[in-house]
């Protein structure tokens, strides 16, 4: 394990020395972009690490150039996601750097808690509970909910580790109440840590129904992240209830997932669990591939925890009535070796999490309490503020409504007679313009007419036509036929064809009462317009109005 360890620090050690001799520049495609664009693109292509980590290299040297320091956060952050094992608290150091250089209380927080994540995720909880501290002591300032929540369910998964289960609930359920409304995947992710310590506690019942709430809602949430998760749960419930068979069952289906997610303390758990299964159904040799498989985890990961120590009890035990000394000596020494590391990492933490987060915790909420008192001085001047505001708004909002309708209607009267005077439907083809000196004059004239019958046939109601598929259709080329478009329809491409469907419409309403009770979504259909919002965009801007108050106008007989 020693050997393992000391391998892949060595490989860290030399990725970081060549990330720095490494001189990246920002490409000319990529100078201009900004961060969202760039964070988008490096989440779109995450399956490529090498693509991905070029966005993100963008990323963070566009922040280093521009030393915004909260944005340069992100981009390690962005690139602590991407990696994995110990090159995660590489990345998480170069957050609190940046943090630092922010003098950001929630910023500086947040990065020590992403640090206590990495190390929570490489299973060593002493690292991990130091910085969920120090993050605690700058978040505790701030009046971020959304960290200080944050904070809570990682110290929350910290006391189950230890067994403080009823005081890792009363945490949990603080958190399912603020992320339930905040953000899906921490609300899963706490209802799935709340299951699991009502199974500590031995309320099944309760285990059972809170795994079951976490299903419906990951459905409801439409985010099947945690479902593999909940499953597994109630697999392991199930060995307590002696259903042997659906524990089994339960944890075997969530175990492929779980390995891709390289989450091996839960494969551990699992494999523990389906063995002791197996244990109970007097099938030992079956029992014993799984929990060789723990001691294979512990071997090359270093994770243990005081329920998977029985492992060693019952393979010393199997290997006795067996009367194989070698594995027994074998066994024993592994027995050691985790009672050392729990004994170690359980006398550390204990002493951390009463002494320094809880008595933290109860100075931070007494500071909340007298901030609350001083600020109900204010409360009542505040009230009136709003108040007073929110009437003004609604004069505003009022005041431009009329104005807006008076507009809408003078809009409306000029359209009315616009309609009386020209014949809507055929459109005349202004022949009187001067001619295009770069296009041939036949070919001309041939566009021109194949655009009398386009519009005459009411092509331009199809669905999706673009600049392309009309030059193939005329067997011209783009760049003939914007310009003639342009230059005998004084438009665009894209307003020549809106026009026209708008045109359409407005004869349509016109003259047809029905279609004045279509919805929106139905007249943006019937003039081919790709969406609701472009159609209703496209209306406003040619007549000046929108298209219920045009509606509305031929219902009260104003034509």
């Amino acid at each position: 394990m020693n050997q393992n360890y000391l391998l892949l620090s060595l490989l860290v050690l030399a990725h970081c020395i060549t990330a720095q001799k490494k001189v990246f520049k920002i490409p000319d495609s990529l100078q201009t972009k900004n961060y969202n664009y760039l964070e988008e693109r490096s989440y779109n292509v995450k399956t490529d690490s090498s693509k991905a980590a070029f966005y993100i290299d963008t990323y963070i040297k566009k922040a280093k150039n521009e030393q915004n320091w909260e944005e340069l956060l992100n981009g390690y952050q962005n690139a602590l996601h991407q990696s994995f094992g110990k090159l995660r608290i590489v990345y998480a150091d170069s957050m609190i750097y940046a943090a630092k250089k922010s003098k950001d209380d929630a910023l500086i927080g947040s990065a020590h808690l992403s640090k206590g994540i990495a190390y929570y995720g490489l299973k060593q909880q002493k690292k991990a509970l130091d910085n969920y501290i120090i993050a605690n002591n700058y978040i505790s300032k701030t009046n971020d909910h959304y960290l200080i929540y944050k904070v809570k369910y990682n110290i929350a998964l910290v006391k189950y580790y230890l067994g403080f289960y009823d005081e890792a609930i009363s945490l949990l359920k603080e958190c399912v109440a603020y992320f339930k409304d905040q953000n899906p995947r921490p609300y899963l992710n706490s209802l799935h840590s709340l299951g699991l310590c009502y199974n500590k506690i031995g309320d099944y019942g309760l285990s059972t129904e809170t795994n079951k709430i976490g299903l419906s809602e990951s459905k409801r949430l439409n985010n099947s992240e945690m479902n593999v998760y909940f499953i597994h749960s109630e697999g392991i419930n199930d060995y307590f209830k002696h259903n042997y068979g659906s524990a089994i069952k339960e944890i075997e289906s969530s175990l492929e997932e779980i390995a891709l997610n390289k989450d091996f303390a839960n494969e551990s758990v699992g494999n523990f669990y389906i063995g002791k299964s197996y244990w109970e159904l007097n099938t030992p040799e079956k029992a014993l591939l799984y929990f060789q498989k723990v001691d294979q985890t512990f071997h090359d990961k270093g994770y243990i925890r005081p329920d998977l120590r029985e492992v060693y009890e019952l393979l010393i035990e199997y290997y006795k009535t067996k009367d194989n000394l070698q594995k027994q000596l074998y066994y024993i020494d592994q027995l050691l070796k985790a009672d050392s590391v729990l004994t170690e990492t359980y006398t550390y933490l204990i002493g951390k999490i009463h002494k320094e987060y809880d008595t933290k915790a109860l100075l931070t909420e007494k500071e909340k309490i007298k901030e609350q008192l001083l600020r109900r001085k204010y409360n009542d001047a505040i009230l009136v503020s709003i108040i007073l505001l929110l009437f003004i708004i609604l004069i505003f909002l009022t005041y431009r409504h009329f104005k807006n309708r008076a507009v809408y209607k003078q809009k409306f009267n000029e359209l009315m007679v616009q309609i009386k005077d020209e014949n809507r439907s055929k459109p005349k083809l202004k022949n009187d313009k001067s001619e295009i000196l770069d296009i041939n004059a036949d070919t001309v004239n041939n566009v021109l007419k194949q655009l009398e019958k386009f519009e005459r046939d009411k092509k331009f109601l199809e669905k999706d036509i673009t600049l392309v598929k009309l030059a193939a259709a005329f067997n011209s080329n783009n760049k003939y036929l914007s310009k003639i478009i342009a230059h005998y329809k004084d438009k665009g491409f894209v307003d020549y064809i809106n026009a026209l469907k708008i045109d359409y419409l407005i004869t349509l309403l016109h003259e047809d009462k029905k279609t004045r009770n279509y919805t929106n979504k139905a007249l943006a259909e019937e003039a081919g317009f790709s969406s609701t919002q472009r159609f209703a965009n496209a209306f406003l801007t040619k007549t000046g109005m929108p298209t219920s108050f045009f509606i509305e106008q031929l219902k009260e007989g104003n034509t």
